[in-house]
């Protein structure tokens, strides 16, 4: 069977979309990030261009319908009318598009839509262009998926309207019924952005999953905002009011207002041990840093008032606080330093005492109460009053009572509040956060006996989700994992990062009042979601709890299936999610008994590696369980799609075995991959980017099913294995040069290969070699990874033979550039600070003792394998520890390019203190004060490699021996090799701006034309 290719399988304008999806990451009100907390929610922006290039046939398809082609023509016309009219679209266009826009509005004649050149007939990912009518058709597409994953586009009735009825042409012209709308399916939908943005763009949309907290929301945005709009907003803001009038009547008491009137916005606190010290016995808070406010002049910090004969440390308020004046915390990875002897008590210990205080909550000292003036945000120290207030709530307080005493696992990596003695979710709560949150439960109950008299059953219920999401929003930044933000005196949320890590100092907000978190805020911030979507003027859709492994959908009734599943071991969300789910079972599990059956939120048929963090609950979810369900829940969409139908996969994990796990069954359900894109969904500066290889870009893998991509002939067709191999170069040849083009580099680059790859190993349902021997998906993406290696190897070295280098220039080039997405400039956000004990803290990029790069294990194997090295032979350049490999900083070379081991450098003969390692170049001056300088007799030995050359000119240079440096390029020749410069120069492009790295090599390419080079 016969089909016309959509836009995706194509040519897709990444770099525009990418840099509105970054640009997404900040914006709030409004955005469906808004609603509530879920975790690795697709940006909209990615969602919507994919959406409209996955439905919309490529105009130059010589199997295009003509009928959408004549479609296009008149609705992209109508559009660049618009636009070239000087409406307020100009602004929310790219300048090169508004000039093509411009061009068809004044053209007068119609466009050619039949004329086919032989140059457009296979385009193939957009490497080739035409300027004939039917290119340019294509183009003007192009540019409006483009514009229209603008934020500002999305509510904008021109492009919506353009958009909807492009949709409904693509559909009628590709076989839909009259007047019926294409249906897309999400069966991971999540957070709900995938089925928001079919709606959006005029397709029915089918949103399932697993997790009751993930059902719910894609109801609001599925069925509830579409039927209610503006009419839900306002029922939100009235009960919401409501419950704050009659909740805070009840509460008033528990928050003491001073008696000048002014009301607190936030309270301060510290879990506390007592200080094993010899005869010491303080309470000791536990404060990670004694910063209130980091506002230039005007900033606030704490001073350690240690009280000895007292047993316990007391805090003074300095104004006007200095970094120089201002001291440490008590904390350093998970240890504890006491005030008032010195005395560290280890961090094994401060473990066990939380323990016996269940983690610590309530038994927590409040340091600072937080008040908000006219103009700024003021501290001071708390009163005995607001101290008896919260000891009468603790000690008056029936935990089960509020929510039942649910079991929090411990997970390696993901939860480790469990080792403090936060062994229930409960305890995440001091008892005035438990009070406050069973009062507002208590009033939103009274919201639906209120609501029952309403006129419209389907608005209550609708009416009482949302309030009860506005209580889950509350809840993320009411819990002891807040912590205070500096830098802009505000509360973080409990979810800065997938995973609950301990904080030692805490910050509680008070439940309403201008500060994050509150009541009001999140009403509101919900309200103005609601009241965006509402624009929209979207048809509803239907949203489920379906399992994807076993789909309720019947065969061929979907014209596409659009997801983003779960990644490998990446994010645990059903153990995250019950977070939430005890609270919204015990308000809505009346409501919604069949969402609301167990205790926490379903995990048996949630597909994801979780043997890694948990392997005593988790034993059989191993990586077969991930690639058996996945191949499950790919062979359902291919049931439940057309056989013309199209399916996208958005996958980003940094590890080989979930992409190899993902692939194998994507291709072993019986599908083909047809086009692959990255887009750039993340910011650089997140905590997983720093220094990793993380990956900023999700990479989406367009696919159909076998027998319609390959043809009939091929379905059960057997490849050969030869001429899959000589295939593979050329099309990553073709491919890497656009990638590069649209500023996708390193990891991104590498996994983003794998689509095009696909394409050739997955056109057959099975490949052989000579012999007749099977060859497996894992066998081939190791020639994958060899032939990205090779490909990207001649890009840096900018077309040079890089056969000339040795293994370890190769291999140290490859490393820098798969780790060249990731290098965050700038700091992490505030509210994304990593868990206080660094034993257990999250892998942020720190490379460990001697800096250096690090990459997965099996990632650098098959880096060197494909490069023809073989890892553990380059100990001199990387070294391996369990599943992490590191790339040695220049650094940690010093003494091996230099001829000394560590027990050997003259300061250790002359009994100097022993190097630091930001002290190592001090070796090189001991070493030539002992043998002599470079051009004299007794001269350290030249590098055996350029690579080894390259660093020794660099570590010289890092000493300051700028005359060593002169004498060893020139007089000892090594800068007359034309390597040296080339690999310095490649180097200088690969090592992170910023680095002391790309400080040294520069510093030596500097000299090369004073040298006379």
């Amino acid at each position: 069977m016969s089909y016309p290719k959509r836009l995706i399988e194509v040519d897709l304008p990444i770099k525009r979309i990418s840099a509105h999806a970054r640009r997404e990451k900040s914006i709030r009100h409004g955005h469906i990030s808004t609603l509530h907390m879920w975790w690795a929610r697709r940006p909209l922006a990615a969602c919507r261009a994919v959406l409209c290039a996955s439905l919309w046939p490529d105009p130059a398809d010589p199997l295009c319908p003509q009928a959408f082609r004549a479609a296009a023509a008149r609705e992209i016309r109508a559009f660049c009318q618009m636009v070239y009219k000087g409406t307020d679209l100009t602004a929310l266009c790219d300048n090169d598009a508004w000039k093509r826009y411009g061009a068809l509005a004044k053209r007068k004649e119609p466009l050619d839509l039949k004329t086919l050149p032989a140059s457009l007939v296979a385009t193939g990912n957009g490497q080739a262009k035409d300027s004939t009518d039917l290119g340019l058709l294509r183009d003007l597409l192009l540019d409006f998926i483009a514009d229209f994953a603008a934020w500002e586009s999305s509510t904008n009735e021109a492009f919506v309207t353009t958009a909807r009825n492009l949709t409904q042409a693509a559909h009628e012209a590709l076989g839909g019924a009259p007047g019926t709308r294409p249906l897309i399916v999400d069966p991971f939908a999540g957070g709900g952005s995938i089925p928001l943005e079919a709606i959006r763009i005029g397709a029915d949309a089918f949103g399932s999953d697993l997790n009751p907290v993930a059902v719910l929301l894609n109801k609001v945005v599925l069925e509830y905002i579409p039927r209610y709009g503006q009419q839900l907003a306002q029922e939100i803001r009235k009960w919401g009011q409501w419950v704050k009038a009659q909740a805070e009547k009840e509460l008033g008491q528990y928050y003491p207002v001073e008696s000048s009137g002014n009301t607190p916005v936030a309270y301060l606190w510290a879990r506390a041990i007592q200080c094993e010290g010899p005869g010491c016995g303080a309470e000791v808070p536990l404060i990670r840093s004694l910063w209130l406010a980091k506002k230039g002049r005007e900033s606030v910090a704490l001073k350690f008032v240690p009280r000895p004969r007292a047993k316990r440390v007391d805090c003074e308020i300095v104004t006007h606080a200095k970094a120089a004046t201002v001291g440490d915390g008590t904390v350093k990875r998970g240890s504890a330093t006491c005030p008032c002897c010195g005395y560290t008590t280890p961090a094994a210990s401060v473990r066990q005492q939380l323990i016996q205080a269940e983690g610590g909550a309530d038994t927590s000292k409040l340091l600072t109460v937080v008040f908000r003036s006219a103009d700024a945000k003021t501290y001071r120290q708390p009163t005995e009053r607001e101290l008896l207030v919260v000891k009468r709530m603790t000690d008056g307080l029936k935990r089960a009572a509020v929510i039942p005493p649910i079991p929090l696992p411990l997970m390696s990596g993901v939860f480790n509040v469990p080792l403090y003695g936060i062994t229930r979710w409960d305890l995440l709560f001091s008892a005035r956060q438990l009070v406050t949150a069973n009062v507002l439960v208590r009033h939103l109950g009274r919201v639906e006996q209120e609501l029952r008299n309403s006129g419209d059953p389907g608005l209550s219920l609708a009416t009482e989700v949302l309030l009860h999401l506005a209580f889950g929003k509350y809840l993320d930044f009411r819990s002891t994992l807040c912590t205070w933000i500096t830098v802009g005196e505000k509360i973080g949320h409990t979810f800065g990062r997938q995973a609950l890590g301990m904080i030692f100092d805490w910050a509680e907000g008070v439940p309403f009042g201008d500060i994050s978190g509150s009541w009001e805020r999140s009403i509101e911030y919900i309200a103005e979601f609601v009241e965006m979507e509402a624009k929209a003027r979207s048809k509803p859709g239907v949203a489920e709890q379906v399992t994807a492994q076993r789909h309720t959908l019947p065969d061929d009734c979907a014209q596409a299936f659009i997801t983003d599943p779960p990644y490998y071991n990446a994010v645990p969300y059903a153990d995250l999610s019950d977070f939430f789910y005890p609270w919204l079972k015990r308000s809505l599990g009346p409501r919604f008994p069949s969402l609301f059956i167990k205790q926490v939120a379903p995990k048996d048929d949630e597909i994801c590696e979780m043997n890694g963090w948990d392997p005593v609950r988790y034993a059989r979810k191993d990586a077969k369980f991930y690639e058996d369900g996945m191949r499950s829940a790919f062979v359902e969409a291919n049931r439940y799609c057309i056989p013309t139908g199209i399916g996208v996969v958005v996958f980003a994990h940094k590890t080989t075995a979930g992409w190899e796990s993902l692939l194998s069954a994507l291709v072993d359900s019986g599908l083909m991959i047809t086009a692959s894109w990255p887009i750039d969904t993340e910011r650089s500066g997140r905590l997983r980017a720093m220094g990793s290889a993380a990956l900023a870009s999700s990479v989406h893998l367009v696919c159909r099913p076998r027998e319609i991509a390959a043809g009939p002939v091929n379905t059960n067709s057997v490849g050969d294995w030869r001429e899959v191999l000589q295939e593979l170069p050329k099309r990553i040849h073709e491919w890497m040069p656009r990638l590069a083009a649209e500023g996708v580099v390193g990891a991104d680059a590498i996994f983003a290969c794998l689509g095009p790859a696909l394409e050739i190993f997955s056109r057959y349902s099975r490949v052989e070699k000579a012999s007749g021997e099977k060859v497996t998906l894992k066998d081939y993406l190791e020639y994958v990874w060899a032939a990205v290696a090779q490909e990207a190897l001649k890009m840096v070295f900018e077309g040079a033979d890089a056969s000339g280098f040795e293994e370890d220039a190769r291999l140290t080039a490859m490393w820098l550039w798969t780790l060249s997405t990731g290098n965050g400039k700038e700091l992490a956000q505030a509210g994304m600070e990593d868990t206080e004990d660094g034993d257990d803290a999250e892998d942020n990029g720190d490379t460990g003792k001697g800096g250096g790069y690090v990459l997965e294990y099996d990632a650098a194997r098959k880096i060197a394998q494909g490069l023809g090295a073989h890892l553990e032979e380059l100990a001199g350049v990387a070294s391996v520890n369990g599943a992490k490999a590191r790339l040695l900083g220049v650094a940690e070379r010093t003494r091996h390019l230099f001829g000394r081991d560590e027990a050997d450098t003259p300061g250790a003969k002359k009994g100097k203190k022993k190097l630091k390692q930001g002290d190592l170049f001090a070796s090189v001056e001991d070493i030539e004060a002992e043998e002599g300088s470079w051009g004299e007799k007794s001269v350290p030995k030249l590098g055996t490699t350029v690579l080894d050359r390259v660093h020794q000119s660099m570590i010289l240079f890092a000493a300051g021996r700028g005359e060593a440096v002169k004498r060893f390029l020139v007089e000892e020749g090594v800068g007359r090799d034309t390597r040296f410069w080339k690999l310095a120069q490649a180097l200088s492009a690969l090592y992170p701006t910023g680095t002391d790295e790309k400080r040294w090599v520069d510093g030596v390419l500097a000299r090369k034309k004073s040298l006379g080079f």
